[in-house]
């Protein structure tokens, strides 16, 4: 019985973990898309068709970034022969002209829904995101740091306290 209760108990909190994890995801996203949406200024009828095509180019460069994260994974070029770091390198150089080419293609096809000045201020948008989303990320660890060194502080008032 015992173990059946840690079973549901462990099913439960995994659940509430990926739960948790999927609503921030989804948070996320959806910050993307108001901030896009609006530095592009897109009309409702131009939203409704750039998502779609949005959506499925952020899927392809996503494959080919896991592509060439799991080419590079346990190479280490210091320990390859000369023979497998060329392979390494044009491999690399391979996946990085099928993004090229995905950009192109996907730039075309942007441009029959949006305009050109819209497709440029995409780029921009999208690495604003990024360094709001890298900037909240250190805020948050740093504001999780103070609280550890807080947490510490205290622990060592408390302990003076009784000697």
């Amino acid at each position: 019985m015992k173990k059946l209760y840690l079973l549901i108990l462990f099913l439960t909190l995994a659940y509430v973990t990926t739960f948790a994890q999927s609503d921030a995801m989804e948070k996320l996203e959806a910050a993307k898309i108001a901030l896009i949406t609006e530095r592009l200024e897109l009309t409702p009828d131009q939203a409704e068709k750039f998502w779609p095509i949005y959506r499925q180019f952020a899927e392809e460069q996503k494959s080919l970034r896991s592509e060439f994260q799991t080419l590079k994974r346990g190479y280490d070029p210091s320990k390859a022969t000369e023979e497998q770091n060329k392979q390494m390198l044009e491999e690399g150089m391979k996946i990085r002209e099928r993004q090229l080419n995905l950009e192109k293609t996907y730039a075309q096809r942007m441009q029959e829904v949006i305009t050109t000045r819209q497709l440029m201020s995409l780029r921009k948008a999208e690495d604003d995101f990024k360094e709001m989303l890298i900037k909240r990320i250190k805020e948050q660890q740093q504001q999780r740091q103070e609280l550890q060194n807080q947490r510490q502080r205290n622990g060592e008032n408390m302990r003076q306290r009784k000697n």
